[in-house]
């Protein structure tokens, strides 16, 4: 069989790293760190920091081994397939309950502009009738979209990515120019109740790793890569930097621009910062760039959480429906199941009248939550050997696996009790699935050996 060609080098590498993760997620995220005041420029940097640690964990997962990507491949590698299953679910329910937030992002950003355009239309942000309404409705618009093959889906995705950085750039510079210090005064502990500044800084941190979530599966196939060994590493550092300078700076730019008490009840806050610096007009090309790079977000993850599923489906842990093709090639089972829970989340947190701003928390946390599982076991399986390779740990790998590890542990505790107890009731309801997969496969799963 012919090897492929090595055609993708540094930058290339770089620029996929940090596409991946720059999403719609952080376009509200100053509105829900508002709250934190300057205790969330701190998280930026300790996510930061955080998240370059778990890049140099999957880096070194892809060079040992480049055959299986992804959290599932390399925790069943080094676990058996229980935990492989157990990573698989987990980071399933991260997916589709990142599609609900993304969807809950898009109608914070496009809501005003609608309204903007036909005045007689009600607010439907912070209605929260038709903001569920509009988000559920275009999480299966594109699901739609995505059935119908994965050309047609790329296309979509062309598109909406060429202005997702123009929110964030334009804020960022004008926030800069534009520092406001008193918006960056630390909450006052004594009016948050049990809330201590350690807390917070952990529901911070949880808060904004969502905006690093994808850069695991940025990771390029290391065939694909020239020089793989020092590329791959390299790339998915200086990516994972960079994105994190990003994200600072643009934050930084929104909270300086725009008063706390006023942030946090924003549904768009870089839309609200540019008003700001340029008036109606800015404002509204900055929410209308908000809302093509959460609809091309949205686009790009429906055609993901279908894929993990697929995958784990063929390998026998995953009811059969899921690898089911359709005539266009796509598993159009497991997109509608993704749809159908998305949309349940959706309805359920907007069921008690939240606000916009508290329901993207809220679905922005368990998604984060979810993808913390599988990140701890990834961290923890650089120690073993898949397949009897990687038997002789470097101390500075060992060293990076274990602070990534702790920095999970940390992130999972700051998601909160609630959370945590909801994602734990997810994980435990997996438990029947695998048992059932299991049994109608005729025998125990035994751990995968290469």
């Amino acid at each position: 069989m012919t090897e492929p060609r090595r055609e993708v080098g540094f930058w290339t590498a770089t620029s996929l790293v940090i596409g991946s993760m720059i999403g719609s997620g952080v376009f509200l995220l100053p509105a829900a760190l508002a709250a934190f005041g300057g205790i969330s420029m701190l998280a930026w940097v300790i996510t930061a920091a955080g998240s370059v640690m778990l890049a140099l964990v999957f880096a070194h997962l892809s060079k040992r081994n480049p055959a299986s990507g992804g959290v599932y491949a390399y925790t069943r590698d080094g676990f058996g397939d229980f935990a492989g299953f157990l990573v698989a679910w987990g980071y399933w329910i991260s997916m589709w309950s990142a599609n609900a937030a993304l969807s809950v992002a898009f109608v914070g950003y496009a809501g005003p502009v609608i309204s903007s355009i036909s005045p007689s239309i009600p607010d439907i942000a912070n209605t929260p009738v038709l903001a569920a309404s509009m988000a559920i409705g275009t999480l299966w618009f594109l699901t739609f979209v995505n059935t119908l093959g994965v050309a047609t889906a790329g296309k979509v995705q062309v598109v909406t990515t060429t202005l997702k950085l123009l929110p964030l750039v334009v804020v960022g510079i004008g926030g800069v120019f534009s520092f406001n210090s008193a918006h960056f005064a630390f909450p006052d502990l004594s009016a948050s109740g049990d809330q201590t500044f350690g807390l917070l800084l952990l529901a911070a941190m949880t808060q904004t790793l969502f905006a690093f979530v994808g850069l695991e599966v940025a990771t390029v196939p290391a065939g694909l890569v020239k020089d793989p060994d020092r590329t791959i590493p390299r790339a998915t550092l200086v990516g994972t930097i960079l994105t994190a300078a990003i994200y600072v700076i643009s934050t930084a730019g929104a909270m300086s621009l725009v008063a706390p008490e006023v942030l946090m009840k924003s549904t768009a806050p870089f839309a609200d910062a540019a008003r700001v610096l340029g008036g109606n007009g800015l404002g509204t090309l900055v929410a209308v760039g908000a809302a093509i790079s959460a609809f091309g977000s949205l686009n790009g993850w429906i055609l993901v959480v279908s894929q993990l599923p697929l995958a784990v489906a063929k390998d026998g842990l995953f009811p059969r429906p899921f690898a089911r093709l359709s005539s266009s090639g796509m598993p159009v089972t497991g997109m509608v199941i993704s749809g159908v829970l998305s949309s349940l989340l959706i309805m359920f947190n907007y069921s008690g009248g939240s606000g916009l701003v508290v329901v993207f928390t809220k679905t922005l946390v368990l998604s984060t939550l979810a993808t913390l599982i599988p990140y701890a076991f990834c961290s923890l399986a650089v120690f073993i050997p898949g397949g009897g390779r990687a038997k002789n740990l470097g101390a500075g790998a060992a060293t990076i696996a274990i602070v990534a590890f702790i920095y999970s542990l940390f992130c999972i505790y700051g998601a909160g009790q609630e959370t945590v107890f909801l994602g734990f009731l997810l994980i435990v309801v997996g438990l029947p699935v695998y048992v059932w997969v299991v049994r109608h496969r005729g025998g125990a799963a035994r751990p995968q050996t290469r």
